[in-house]
């Protein structure tokens, strides 16, 4: 397997917090684990990257595209990162809401009136949908959505449903109730869903090779393509393109330095696109999700655990954590980031290995247990050329390598 890594060091100058030889050894520690637990499991390709500071202190990828071993991994490989894209969705709204184009205390019929809501689910709002809290059970018609039904079909059909609690009052995890949050955006902002996405965040965040949809991830030559097991090794198999019709809920293709530049962001460092009342409001805890509790891997570490506006917030030992997951057919992402610390981490595979699991609450573990409560650094450091939150991804040189197109 090919491993293209680079570990690029903020200097950090408080004695009471994790410094320099600290983060180098966190960094270098987590690229052995990736390429051990990569390596053990036959996973064909992943990447990953450390952000502190404003910067990336490491990023690295291993493996290939697919099983031929034909196109390494590499920065710009991009990957569908599936729920993780509801982080994008929270943001993107709360963007729009902090310009006063909508409230979320706004019932969600305003902007989607064929929406069957009936008794109790009139009540839904806008952040009720964003935040997980909609009362429908978890879930619902997850199964039409394999199976490739319409959304408006299957919109339709949630006249049968009846909330199991009142609407904001409790965790029910939604995929295409979520997406409702497009009909909103599209209102407001005049533009369809994906155009606005890139528009209001990946185009100022310099989010080059991110993208929405399938039709943008198949015409992209540089991507991942997903693998399932079968009979213990890993297949490369064909995108299964249902869940892109909830683009909102799963539908953003990413590489590893497009997410850099997005956790970068959400820790701050791009104010001028992510005001601190959005991040805010998008990373308050709002509804207790319990079940996350008993997580393999994280239930030995998360003592309570929220849902905001899409985005986890874990009590990870004595730390706040802002979490998601994601998982399609083929493709495993984590994306992490500690507000106190000013670290983030994030993982792209294409495969669907809970790996990531281990990888992810390792890492925190050991940054929670070198850090203190808080990360000052030098952002004048020396020590190499490093990927700024600029919204220019060039800090970081590449030999060899070409645009993806």
């Amino acid at each position: 397997m090919v491993l293209l890594r680079w570990v690029l060091l903020a200097t950090v100058f408080s004695t009471s917090c994790l410094w320099a030889g600290d983060l180098q050894e966190l960094v270098r520690d987590f690229d052995r684990d990736f390429a051990s637990v990569l390596d053990e499991e036959e996973i064909p390709g992943g990447a990953w990257a450390v952000v502190q500071g404003g910067r990336v202190v490491g990023i690295g990828t291993r493996g290939h595209t697919d099983t031929t071993g034909s196109q390494p991994v590499n920065p710009s490989t991009i990957f569908r990162i599936a729920s993780v894209s509801k982080g994008f969705a929270g943001t993107l709204a709360a963007v729009l809401a902090a310009e006063g184009e909508f409230d979320w205390s706004d019932p969600i019929v305003q902007f989607k009136p064929q929406f069957p809501a009936n008794g109790a689910s009139r009540a839904i709002t806008v952040g009720d949908v964003v935040g997980q809290s909609t009362g429908y059970t978890p879930h619902a018609f997850d199964n039409l959505i394999e199976a490739g039904v319409s959304l408006p079909e299957i919109y339709s059909r949630f006249g049968e449903l009846h909330p199991v609690c009142q609407p904001g009052t409790c965790y029910t995890y939604q995929n295409s109730a979520f997406a409702l949050i497009e009909p909103v955006v599209e209102s407001v902002a005049g533009t369809r869903y994906p155009e606005t996405l890139g528009q209001r965040i990946f185009t100022p965040l310099g989010m080059n090779t991110a993208s929405v949809g399938y039709e943008a991830y198949m015409a992209n030559n540089n991507r991942a393509h997903p693998h399932v097991q079968s009979r213990g090794q890993w297949r490369t198999v064909s995108v299964k393109p249902t869940y892109y019709a909830i683009n909102s809920a799963a539908g953003v293709n990413a590489s590893i330095v497009d997410m850099s530049l997005w956790l970068i962001a959400k820790l701050g460092h791009r104010p001028e696109v992510l005001s601190p009342g959005v991040i805010e409001e998008v990373t308050r805890a709002r509804v207790r999700t319990p079940r996350n509790i008993n997580r393999r891997y994280w239930r030995d570490h998360i003592s309570d655990a929220h849902y905001g506006l899409g985005w986890r917030i874990y009590q990870f030992g004595q730390h706040e954590l802002v979490y998601h997951g994601g998982w399609v057919s083929g493709f495993r992402a984590d994306a992490a980031f500690s507000p106190a610390h000013d670290l983030g981490l994030v993982i792209l595979l294409n495969a669907e290995s809970n790996a990531i699991s281990e990888l992810s609450t390792r890492f925190w573990a050991r940054a929670f247990d070198g850090l203190s409560t808080e990360l000052v650094h030098n952002s004048d450091a020396p020590g190499g050329d490093l990927l700024e939150g600029s919204g220019t991804p060039h800090g970081i040189a590449i030999p060899g390598e070409q645009p993806a197109q």
